[in-house]
């Protein structure tokens, strides 16, 4: 049974943070694979009502991605891709802007989502703008 199929085998008995910690193993994985490497990964901004990036990543090229990782059990409602509503970007993108504002000189950059479902994984480059 390959490491994509765990992680969906054991979607009900695992509590929502392991299935979360997997699907993000699962997405960096991919990633990795992929040739981007990772520069954080669960990068939070300081106090409440902040955001969170998922993974950190860059390209071989020098392009920084802010990368979202969803897992959901079944496609219905619209899967994965459907539950990154618009405060949740917003979130996202509040998060990447703290975060660039520790480099000297902002890269290229741009937000990709890995959607992690019982049909495989999905990388969606560029999947939505900071607005």
């Amino acid at each position: 049974m390959g490491f994509l199929s765990r992680v969906v085998a054991g979607a009900a008995r695992a509590t929502t943070k392991s299935q979360g910690d997997a699907a993000e193993d699962a997405a960096l994985a991919h990633l990795r694979a992929a040739g981007l490497a990772l520069l954080a990964r669960n990068y939070r901004t300081p106090g409440r009502g902040g955001g969170e990036i998922d993974l950190v990543m860059r390209e071989p090229g020098g392009t920084l991605v802010f990368v979202e990782v969803r897992r959901r059990g079944s496609t219905a409602h619209g899967g994965a891709a459907a539950s990154i509503g618009a405060a949740k970007r917003r979130r996202i993108v509040f998060a990447a802007r703290h975060y660039l504002l520790r480099l000297p000189s902002p890269p290229p950059c741009r937000f990709d989502a890995v959607l992690v479902e019982p049909t495989g994984i999905t990388w969606l480059r560029a999947a939505f703008d900071a607005e």
